[in-house]
């Protein structure tokens, strides 16, 4: 692991190729994508967040700056991701924003009750895809505040 894992702006969470392919290259786009790490099931999203196995040598404090996260995933479901990025002190603070195929509305209000920071559906169209990815990365990375953390 190299000194970019330190400066992480924003994880993808995406075990589908094509859709973390697009939202990469929408990203690139807008030049938001320097400081990216995509990881294709959730306990590697886990081991990234909390430092655990290939990425031991980071610290859980230089979290992501944005977590999109897809829900269905392979090994840990993206609500179990969310459910303990959420439940722990060290990565309450992270804004996780579910971008998933998903339109179940148990999904929705699961999330949020969770404490997910916002909920998108993958638009189908290739371009609606891209804006939208876009826009969520200039509004959590160029407009949002984060808290200050009290280190």
């Amino acid at each position: 692991m190299d000194d970019l894992a330190m400066e992480v702006e924003i994880l993808l969470v995406e075990d589908n190729p094509t859709d973390a392919e697009l939202a990469i290259r929408a990203l690139k786009k807008s030049k938001l994508a320097n400081n990216l790490v995509w990881v294709k099931d959730g306990a590697e999203a886990l081991d990234f967040v909390f430092a655990g196995g290939d990425y031991s040598d980071r610290q859980v404090v230089n979290g992501p700056k944005v977590i999109l996260l897809d829900l269905r995933l392979p090994k840990v479901d993206g609500m179990e991701v969310l459910r303990r990025i959420k439940a722990d002190e060290r990565t309450r603070t992270i804004p996780v924003v579910v971008l998933t195929s998903s339109k179940e509305d148990r999904d929705v209000a699961e999330s949020y009750q969770l404490g997910v920071n916002s909920f998108i559906s993958k638009p189908v169209e290739f371009e609606e895809f891209a804006k939208t990815v876009s826009e969520l990365g200039m509004y959590w990375l160029l407009v949002n505040r984060p808290p200050v953390s009290a280190k």
